[in-house]
């Protein structure tokens, strides 16, 4: 009877632990874009941080952070849905174990955190918060990598309408993740020296966010045109809407403005005719781009495979050069064992079959002027490597997108987010051409200088912000602060040992 009663007890204290758990992850979740409450953020790590930091047992505390992540993921990623559901008949029924499980699996990073801290530090306490902020911070920067990565949603995001944003300039998204949950474990020590902590720790990024957003901005010598046609994705490859979203691509192209582009830049898949076969099509969009070079997304193939593309235009409608893009969607552009995956009507959503082929790497386009350009078909600008990966620092950075695949609630502004993010860290402009939106020019501030809503149809034209010098993040990318975890783990490590042999 008594036994019973108290394993009772431990259940109900294990589902409670658990639903706060759950909780908490959701309002952190409500930090990302369009919400933006990076406050919410914050308080919802603490109190996540807070019950990680008592639970006795490395598997408890795996459970309670992963509980956490699972609904900070679940919260986070709901647009992960909006792709299945552009063809219900053939993909809908994904649509809810892909939230699940990316949410889940994604948590598993959370998890490992606390398994290995409680491994580590086994009592509670400040030691403990310390060692889980830093293996938490080392798990965000591992899922940018692990499996091509998948960093969306991470922490640090929650800064980007902040002038704290500025220090990604620093150490980039991981560290502005480090910062924060630094902010919720002072919170969660409870005591009020933990919280003026905080409360001076916010002023230094607030302070020094807004110290380099005085930096003035110069304008460049480079005009560009973004067009942003609005093609729905369930309309965009119907046989009587491709004729209508290509002839307000022609017009937008052919538009007059007091001062003529040097640029016109159609977003990914803009074309709906393989690259190969559209010599007429591109001849009629070099006319009506009236002499300046235009960028524009397709599909291309070859004896190696299909490529999704980005390709450069002269005159006559000539293909100068192509980029195909290299960092490919899981399950959306390829499907991983796509043969096995075939046999259970396993197929990827942007592409039949084995799907895309994928491109030799980051590389520069230049134009006419001379100016090198990075070029980013959609899903790369998520990923701040690809930028460093290129052997010359470019001028600006070009991204072309569908994001109709992200549907209208808070896909698009996600992704918005991470691209102004890349300037910031890179001190790089970035100019996006986005299917249904959002179309932007974003300066090396990341501030956002011209942009067209999303789901409406137009272009914005504008010269680009000159670059800012290389920012140390863009010189020396994740190491240093990869390093300085480390290092700062093994002082934990080490206080553990030398606490035992005393």
């Amino acid at each position: 009877m008594i036994l019973g009663t108290a394993l009772a007890r431990m259940q109900t204290a294990a589902r409670w632990r658990m639903g706060i758990a759950v909780v908490a992850g959701a309002v952190a979740a409500l930090g990302q874009a369009p919400f933006d409450f990076w406050w919410a953020t914050i308080a919802g790590m603490a109190v996540l941080l807070a019950v990680a930091a008592q639970v006795v047992g490395p598997w408890r505390v795996a459970f309670t952070l992963w509980a956490g992540g699972a609904g900070y993921f679940a919260g986070s990623l709901t647009w992960i849905v909006e792709p299945f559901l552009v063809d219900v008949a053939r993909h809908g029924w994904m649509a809810p174990f892909a939230l699940i499980f990316l949410a889940a699996g994604l948590a598993l990073f959370w998890g490992l955190a606390g398994y290995v801290t409680a491994r580590v530090v086994r009592d509670g306490g400040a030691r403990r918060l310390a060692l889980l902020i830093l293996m938490l911070s080392l798990m965000e920067l591992a899922r940018g990598y692990v499996f091509t990565g998948f960093p969306w949603a991470s922490l640090g995001h929650v800064w980007v309408e902040t002038p704290v944003a500025q220090w990604a300039a620093l150490g980039g998204v991981p560290f502005l993740s480090l910062m924060l949950m630094g902010l919720s474990g002072l919170i969660a020590l409870g005591n009020w020296r933990a919280w003026i902590g905080a409360v001076a720790m916010v002023a230094v990024l607030w302070g020094g966010g807004l110290w380099r957003l005085n930096t003035p901005m110069v304008a460049g010598d480079t005009t560009v045109r973004l067009l942003q046609p609005n093609a729905p994705q369930h309309e965009k490859w119907r046989r009587d809407m491709i004729p209508v979203f290509y002839q307000r691509l022609l017009d937008f192209t052919a538009a007059e403005e007091p001062a003529a582009p040097d640029l016109i830049v159609w977003p990914e898949t803009s074309v709906a005719y393989l690259l190969n076969d559209a010599g007429p099509l591109l001849g009629e969009i070099a006319e009506a781009a009236n002499g300046a070079e235009v960028v524009l997304g397709g599909l291309r193939r070859d004896e190696t495979g299909l490529y999704n593309s980005a390709a450069l235009l002269g005159q006559g409608g000539r293909i100068t050069t192509v980029y195909d893009k290299h960092h490919l969607v899981p399950f959306g552009e390829y499907i991983p064992f796509a043969d096995l995956a075939a046999r259970f009507g396993l197929y990827g959503l942007a592409a039949s079959g084995a799907g895309f082929a994928s491109g030799p790497g980051a590389e520069v386009i230049r134009l006419r002027n001379g100016q090198p350009v990075l070029p980013l078909i959609c899903y790369e600008a998520v990923f701040p490597q690809d930028i460093r990966a290129a052997d010359t620092r470019p001028a600006w950075i070009l991204q072309i997108t569908n994001d109709a695949w992200f549907g209208g609630f808070s896909g698009p502004y996600q992704h918005l987010a991470q691209a102004r993010l890349r300037a910031i860290e890179n001190g790089l402009s970035v100019l996006r051409s986005a299917n249904t939106g959002v179309s932007a020019v974003i300066d090396p501030l990341g501030q956002i200088q011209a942009s067209r809503p999303l789901n409406t149809a137009g272009y914005i034209q504008s010269t680009v912000p000159q670059a800012l010098s290389p920012t140390p993040y863009a010189m020396a990318g994740d190491w240093p602060l990869l390093g300085l975890i480390l290092v700062l783990t093994g002082f934990c490590a080490w206080m553990r040992r030398n606490r035992a042999l005393t």
